[in-house]
């Protein structure tokens, strides 16, 4: 069935979104002139690694405690989260932060999402964390967007 995957296949997908989201942050990084944007997309780089760390774990079984079957058949659209088209080559800023917020809010439904379908446990407990920190990567690329969309002019 369309739609329907199993965890394992779930969990491949994210760790290449968080890959995606590593080389994104990375190279905006580079091209950020402001010196907190950098250090944010920076940040947001290693966290993003951090995720793709944890995720890895869970597919080698490292997380044990309410950790379930990767062959578990998991059907509640998480593949609609996951496919979406390559954004075109050139992109203004205001767009790349954009298209970031749009794949952090994606991230943090599909690990909600994962979340409830595990038991109470550690497992459970990561997915959750994971969840809130895209959630607060969600509003850091909003900040950026809202000051290249709305920058502030001398007028005040």
């Amino acid at each position: 069935m369309a739609g329907q995957l199993t965890l394992q296949q779930v969990l491949e997908r994210a760790i290449q979104k968080e890959i995606e989201a590593q080389r994104l942050y990375s190279d905006l990084s580079q091209k950020a002139k402001d010196t907190v944007a950098r250090d944010a997309l920076r940040d947001m780089t290693r966290q993003e690694k951090g995720h793709q760390n944890l995720l890895e774990r869970y597919l080698a079984g490292k997380l044990r405690k309410g950790a379930l079957n990767p062959g578990l058949v998991v059907d509640y659209k998480i593949a609609e989260t996951l496919e979406e088209p390559e954004p075109p080559p050139i992109m203004g800023l205001k767009d790349v932060f954009l298209l970031a917020a749009v794949r952090e809010k994606a991230a943090h439904a599909l690990y909600l999402g994962l979340a409830q379908i595990h038991p109470a446990g550690e497992t459970r407990k990561v997915l959750e964390d994971l969840a809130a920190e895209e959630q607060q990567h969600k509003l850091r690329v909003e900040t950026l967007y809202t000051e290249v969309a709305f920058p502030q002019t001398d007028g005040g």
